[in-house]
């Protein structure tokens, strides 16, 4: 492990989260000048470039780099989870979740989450239901876990509205007739 450039990574950890990115990217330059293989910069710039520049290609590549150079580290999984997501790379994505699943110390429910977003994306309404369950099951998080139960009642909302279920728990329409519940003229 070399330390110098895992203090600098913290540094440019630090000059992100406040906002300094031209810094930050010059420190995580400097590491892979030093080091062009040292994968947790390449996750970093990865993440600048898909959050702060939205140069998806330049973070996909900076993604892919981690993976290959440092395949254990579990933060690459989550970013480009996120990245293939948005640019709807499903094929990368799910060969991406599959390898996350047996990294040690992954967050399990974080991946399963990223599988039912998948799903939901898809319109897979019955596997987006059982990878948030797996969410619902796995997490120590309330805010994770009530996220999660919505998530569910989410896509069974829209399994019923594309079956044609209209009850009274959905937002829908009704005709222009007044609900059953009000006498009429209300």
């Amino acid at each position: 492990m070399n330390f110098k450039n895992e203090e600098l990574l913290d540094n440019a950890d630090l000059l992100i989260k406040d906002g300094k990115i031209n810094d930050a990217i010059d420190v995580l330059n400097e590491i892979l000048a030093d080091d062009p293989l040292f994968g947790k910069a390449h996750n970093h710039l990865g993440y600048i470039y898909e959050t702060k520049i939205r140069d998806y290609a330049k973070a996909e590549e900076h993604y892919k780099i981690c993976l290959k150079t440092n395949p254990e580290y579990g933060a690459v999984y989550y970013n480009a989870a996120i990245l293939f997501s948005t640019l709807k790379k499903f094929d990368e994505l799910k060969d991406l979740l599959t390898k996350a699943e047996s990294v040690p110390g992954i967050n399990k429910a974080t991946i399963n989450n990223e599988w039912a977003i998948m799903y939901e994306a898809q319109g897979d309404f019955d596997k987006a239901i059982q990878y948030y369950r797996n969410v619902i099951t796995q997490t120590y998080d309330n805010k994770t876990l009530d996220i999660a139960m919505e998530s569910v009642r989410r896509c069974e909302k829209k399994k019923n509205f594309l079956s044609g279920n209209t009850d009274s728990t959905m937002n829908t329409v009704n005709s222009g007739k007044p609900p059953a519940n009000l006498p009429p003229g209300m």
